[in-house]
């Protein structure tokens, strides 16, 4: 069934809202705010309610089935951090309130840049960013306010991995840099001998991922930063899978000199639509002044009787705003309060568990689809959705046949170094039961590519709507809801 548009539900004289008596002077609306002649659509209460909550119905979420998109970290949002974003203390308050009347709000912000530090080994924390790709848009930017303050302006050049996050160059590009690529070696690094080649007095940084979107821990990681120092330049980590990482490594401590971190992958709280996301930005002690401005500090100490004061101060250097305001707050309790519930030990544990789970796919997996970088993972792998006796299955054909077992497809397609990629995460949050389900779901779409291939080529099959025209929707969008007869074309 084709949902409705809402206006085809429309029918003249509902209402769907009944406003009360006006208790203030009356005036005519200012004209030139609304579009005359609008038709917007007349409905009860029970009308929209029916039909938002239908299409709702008809989206996978963390909450609905398994969400293995790989290199997202789609784990279950722990419903407690919903209500400590919604007491009213946090939920209605207004940035430009007096700082002294929001000393909870700018408290929990303190000290939540202040576990991001100690969590990624870092000095100084900005929370403005408003997503990861914005986080590393603002990474780069410090880099780049570096060297310039140097004097150093011939440095415009970033190296980029092949195994780094498809963002990583449109970044480097916004921020006015060139981008060098480095290939990968055997076993799924950076190549040093590649790297080693284009470390030279242009370079501004590296743009690492790790582990990268192999799932793999970079094996010669400090020699990696060593050879990005030597020749002057920076190293920025793209902390998108800090999952794996959690109480066990601190990218800091490893030489990195900016990260940033995805709040709404790593720390629990809810991705696009449900969002919005956060990238917050840690940097090592000679970046500081380089942060975005303003960040949270203490103004004035407390003591036994007396809590501190906290204020907005303004970095010396900094790259000026990247964001409105301070970042997306309500994102930001949500990261604390699950900070605050899961405490050290239990964000060390949400690494060693990720980290198992993806394994145990790995091993279950491996001789059903080619893992072409089969060594220890981390947080996820990368195996090839295609077999040499089934030609005419891809990928593609394979995430959209999961659909079927009620399972959200793995990431296709990247990273671009593997054939008909299929990129898999399970998260810390999934049990045993759900992870043997998975592996069953796809061995027995392995079979059925080789005896019946056009159940997949056809497939889904149970779904509210069947295979989709991908490329047509991508090239001829429609950015908004129009009324029924101006919709045929």
């Amino acid at each position: 069934m084709i949902e409705p548009l809402i206006y085809e539900l429309s029918s003249p004289g509902r209402e769907g809202v009944q406003l009360p008596e006006a208790d203030v002077p009356q005036t005519e609306f200012p004209k030139g705010l609304t579009r005359e002649g609008l038709p917007l659509p007349e409905l009860s209460e029970i009308d929209v309610m029916r039909h938002f909550v239908r299409l709702s119905q008809f989206n996978h979420g963390v909450d609905t089935g398994f969400y293995p998109l790989g290199s997202c970290t789609m784990k279950y949002n722990p419903k407690i951090n919903e209500d400590t974003a919604r007491l009213p203390g946090f939920a209605f308050s207004h940035p430009l309130q007096d700082p002294e009347m929001a000393q909870g709000n700018l408290a929990l912000m303190y000290g939540l840049q202040e576990w991001l530090g100690e969590i990624g080994g870092f000095a100084g924390v900005s929370l403005q960013p408003a997503a990861g790709a914005h986080g590393e848009l603002t990474g780069i930017l410090i880099i780049r306010a570096y060297h310039l303050d140097r004097g150093d302006n011939k440095r415009t050049k970033i190296l980029v991995p092949d195994s780094a996050h498809g963002t990583n160059p449109a970044t480097t590009t916004m921020s006015s840099m060139e981008v060098i690529e480095i290939a990968s070696d055997e076993r799924g690094n950076v190549d040093l001998n590649a790297l080693r080649g284009h470390c030279d007095d242009c370079v501004a940084g590296l743009m690492l991922t790790n582990p990268n979107t192999l799932g793999l821990f970079e094996e010669h990681v400090t020699e990696v930063i060593k050879l990005i120092h030597d020749c002057g330049g920076l190293v920025y980590g793209d902390g998108a899978n800090m999952n794996a990482l959690l109480g066990v490594v601190r990218p800091g401590d490893l030489g990195f000199d900016v990260l940033h971190y995805n709040l709404h992958k790593t720390f629990s709280t809810p991705h696009g639509g449900g969002g919005p996301g956060s990238g917050p930005v840690g940097v090592l002690k000679h970046l500081i002044d380089y942060l975005p401005d303003p960040i949270v500090d203490v103004i004035e100490e407390g003591n036994d009787e007396v809590p501190p004061l906290y204020g907005l101060v303004r970095p010396s250097k900094s790259i000026g705003r990247v964001k409105s305001f301070h970042g997306h707050f309500g994102v930001a309790v949500r990261a604390y309060t699950y900070m605050r519930m899961q405490g050290k030990s239990g964000l060390r544990a949400v690494a060693d568990h990720a980290v198992l789970n993806a394994n145990y796919l790995r091993v279950r997996l491996r001789d059903t689809y080619h893992v072409p970088y089969d060594r220890i993972c981390m947080h996820e792998f990368v195996a090839e959705g295609c077999w040499e006796d089934a030609p005419e299955v891809h990928a593609f054909d394979i995430a959209k046949r999961l659909m079927d077992f009620g399972i959200h497809p793995p990431t296709n397609y990247f990273p671009l170094i593997v054939r008909e990629a299929l990129m898999i995460e399970p998260t810390e949050t999934e049990s045993i039961e759900m992870l043997d389900a998975f592996v069953e779901a796809m061995i027995r779409i392995a079979e059925e590519a080789r005896s019946d291939p056009e159940i997949l080529k056809t497939a889904p099959h149970n779904t509210p709507l069947g295979r989709l025209d991908e490329v047509k929707a991508a090239r001829q969008l429609v950015l908004c809801c129009r009324p029924a007869e101006t919709n045929q074309s």
